[in-house]
């Protein structure tokens, strides 16, 4: 793991705002993204989606787990646009072998990869359709849609990911994290219907554009409402199980989420849309295989010691949290 990839595992740890275990949009806000996906399935695919809902919602996370157990998985969450120049779209090839040749590998990983990831992703489930492999099915469905969401953060493009350039640390948790957790249940959930993809990598780093280009906004604006908030007002503490952990407080929460103007609501939105249309394209290009599969789903033995392993893994992690949070 190294520098960038450690110090937003602990930022998300340790900053105010931040709530222990939860990365990326938070548990509730991957969970939520992938849960009302599956309404954006024609019915074809609705019935098989719907089946396993429970899925698809519980292992949206899966991907931040394995943060802490595979050091090649944090860059997939991610991509420091500004570490391209002032025009990163006209200097980063969409091609990952062109971006290679261009960079490095080394390089690329360093500063994220999420959009050329998320292509390795559609690979792998549009082969897991093709071979009516429920289990992967399943399994690259929740993982895709993970990545997708993290695409749609825009502090998930650039290299101040969690305001510590500016004096804002711990904005990222607040951002992606609190800010769903309070609002979150009042946001729409009802998109267009999936389309089919023809150029889903076009699709990828249009949604990275639209990310890259809220982030500033996303700072901008916290620093502006905090110079006129009452700086006593900005945090509060609240029971998380047994600890009482520190938090931006509701009020503070509710102005920055105000003073945002939809925007986290926007960006959940549309990461719903794209997760679905990502599925259905997965779909249409295995053939549009019959999704009619009976029977008990049962997850294999490598998969269950997999979750166990990830799962007493993350449980560690988060008890030494506790036990040297002040």
């Amino acid at each position: 793991m190294n520098k960038k990839q450690l110090g937003i595992l602990m930022s998300l740890i340790f900053a105010p705002g931040a709530v222990i275990t939860l990365l990326a949009w938070g548990f509730w806000g991957h969970q939520q993204i992938n849960k009302a996906a599956v309404f954006t399935l024609p019915p074809e695919m609705f019935g098989f989606y719907k089946e396993h809902i429970g899925f698809v919602t519980e292992h949206a996370v899966d991907p931040d787990k394995r943060r802490y157990a595979d050091p090649e998985e944090a860059p997939r969450h991610f991509i420091d646009l500004d570490r391209y120049g002032d025009h990163p779209f006209d200097s980063l090839p969409v091609r990952w072998d062109e971006a290679v040749m261009k960079y490095g590998e080394d390089s690329l990983k360093a500063h994220g990869i999420v959009p050329w990831h998320v292509m390795v992703m559609l690979g792998r489930l549009t082969r897991a359709f093709k071979d009516h492999d429920r289990e992967r099915i399943l399994r690259y469905s929740a993982d895709i849609g993970h990545y997708i969401g993290d695409a749609h953060v825009p502090l998930h493009c650039t290299r101040n990911y969690n305001g510590q350039l500016t004096g804002q640390h711990g904005i990222h948790g607040f951002w992606e994290s609190r800010l769903p957790e309070l609002f979150g249940d009042k946001y729409d959930r009802i998109t267009g219907r999936a389309v089919y993809l023809e150029r889903p990598s076009a699709v990828i780093w249009q949604v990275l554009k639209e990310s890259y280009a809220a982030h500033d906004s996303v700072l901008q604006i916290e620093k502006d409402l905090s110079q006129h908030f009452p700086s006593d007002k900005r945090y509060s503490y609240e029971e998380r199980g047994s600890q009482l952990v520190k938090v931006y407080s509701k009020s503070y929460s509710e102005a920055y989420h105000k003073a945002l103007n939809g925007m986290v609501e926007r960006r959940f939105h549309a990461a719903v849309h794209v997760v679905g249309c990502f599925w259905y394209t997965a779909w249409v290009n295995a053939g549009m295989p019959e999704m009619d599969y009976k029977g008990d789903f049962i997850l294999s033995k490598e998969a269950i010691a997999e979750m166990d392993s990830l799962n007493r893994i993350v449980g560690g992690a988060n008890a030494d949290a506790h036990d040297h949070k002040d």
